[in-house]
């Protein structure tokens, strides 16, 4: 995944459905509360991550550009 893009996860919404991380391992794992944590942009191709985040049943993850400030 290029420089400046990262995976928002509403928490609430999440309901650990998986399938984040079936789809994109490296990408994402899920916490002690079963919820979606995004690691690293870089384990998974772009396209990848872009399809695990249309995929998500809930609707619970966002790819975003990271602004400079946020570094």
């Amino acid at each position: 995944m290029p420089d400046g893009f990262t995976v928002i996860v509403d928490r609430d919404a999440c309901i650990g459905s998986g399938t984040c991380v079936t789809f994109a391992p490296g990408s994402f794992m899920q916490d002690d509360d079963i919820k979606a944590v995004f690691l690293d942009p870089a384990a998974d191709p772009l396209d990848v991550i872009e399809e695990v985040v249309q995929a998500c049943p809930m609707g619970a993850l966002t790819l975003r550009a990271s602004s400079l400030s946020e570094e």
